[in-house]
């Protein structure tokens, strides 16, 4: 009878066999981080150029609006001029400071201005440069409200002023706050896009990423993308027709207005010196590193904290002793005067003890004190 040969190992080599394999695993994996994440990288785009529209028969005649559907206006003769030549100066802008392979990809708003000023842009780069185009209906011009009747717009014009130009909703149309939003799903698709590489670029490639669209469109992009405040916003100036501002990508992976364009073009675009610091900043500034230094991301609103813990204690203690107090009672978080006769020396009316705070809507003061003043300016 033959014998049966045990072919097992040893339970010790087993560990050694399996330790063996889950470092080869491990060292795999760690390799294939450091290749995505240095392809990663090699994937963003070198810049990011928003370019207005060029003059459209709206823009020379607002009767125009009145008439023809907004977006079926189309460019002026000049309007035309202006694309095409707006097509010559950015591709010698990507020609002479890039390497000699490079690309660009389009993004157009579906407004028929914007459309024919990317024909004529187009002229400038021969067919194997341009890897592709898409219409993009959330870049599109804010929505005005069908026909504008000029009269009637004057008058909207004026109370969009007075009630601030961000939040202004138009009769039957948009406010800027609302194209902010469609901006900001815009920008998550384009991030998908670049980081899934759907835009089908080879990683030795430098990308021109070049949006197509409109004036409010293109300040409202910016005002997401550097996480300007709105009132920053709303002292930005518009850019004329064909005017472009260029995002490019900076040494850390930031990117930023201060590499291709001067302080004196942000300065007229409307850009205060802590915006123009911050973007200087950027142009050297590790990816995701954040800037301490901005004063809208933090002083405009605690302006006036302590520097201690034994500060804020001390400051807690003063407003116990000044007649308030905190409550849990019925399972809510109430900040409860505890004065004489039922809170009567405190200002607003009360029931139960606790406070209503006057309303401070009808406040009429022209500024919020905790905005510092030179965000604010004439236009």
């Amino acid at each position: 009878m033959g014998h049966h040969h045990n072919h097992h190992h040893p339970p010790f080599q087993h560990h050694q066999q399996d330790h063996h394999h889950l470092l080869l695993r491990h060292n795999h994996h760690l390799y294939n981080n450091h290749h995505d994440h240095h392809c990663h990288y090699q994937k963003l785009p070198k810049r990011i150029i928003i370019v207005r529209h060029g003059q459209s028969q709206g823009n020379i005649d607002a009767r125009a609006y009145s008439t023809t559907p907004d977006h079926k206006i189309p460019l002026t003769s000049d309007g035309v001029s202006q694309a095409r030549n707006a097509g010559v100066c950015i591709h010698r802008l990507i020609e002479s400071s890039s390497s000699g392979s490079w690309r660009v990809y389009f993004y157009v708003s579906p407004y028929e201005r914007a459309r024919s000023t990317l024909r004529e842009i187009g002229r400038a780069f021969s067919r194997r440069r341009i890897i592709g185009v898409r219409e993009e209906c959330r870049i599109r011009e804010q929505d005005f409200g069908n026909f504008q009747v000029e009269e009637r717009m004057k008058l909207i014009k004026e109370t969009r002023i007075r009630f601030g130009r961000f939040f202004y909703r138009f009769p039957e149309g948009e406010s800027s706050a609302d194209v902010y939003d469609r901006v900001s799903s815009f920008m998550e698709s384009l991030w998908r896009d670049i980081d899934m590489n759907r835009l089908h670029h080879a990683p030795a490639d430098d990308l021109n990423l070049i949006i197509v669209t409109h004036g409010l469109t293109s300040r409202v992009f910016l005002m997401k993308w550097f996480k300007w405040t709105v009132e920053q916003f709303e002292n930005l100036n518009n850019p004329r027709n064909c005017e472009y501002r260029v995002m490019e990508l900076g040494v850390g992976g930031e990117y930023s207005l201060a590499i291709h364009h001067s302080e004196e073009q942000m300065v007229q675009w409307g850009l205060s010196p802590e915006m123009i610091s911050d973007q200087k900043w950027r142009a050297h500034a590790t990816r995701g590193e954040w800037n301490e230094n901005c004063p809208w991301y933090f002083d405009a609103f605690f302006d006036q904290l302590v520097d201690s813990d034994d500060g804020v204690e001390d400051g807690c203690n003063r407003a116990l002793e000044d007649g308030w107090s905190c409550s849990t009672e019925d399972g809510h978080n109430n900040c409860i005067g505890v004065g004489e006769a039922g809170n009567n020396d405190l200002e607003g009316s009360s029931s139960n003890g606790v406070v209503d705070i006057p309303n401070c809507a009808e406040d009429d003061s022209e500024t919020d004190p905790l905005i510092p003043q030179q965000w604010y300016g004439t236009k």
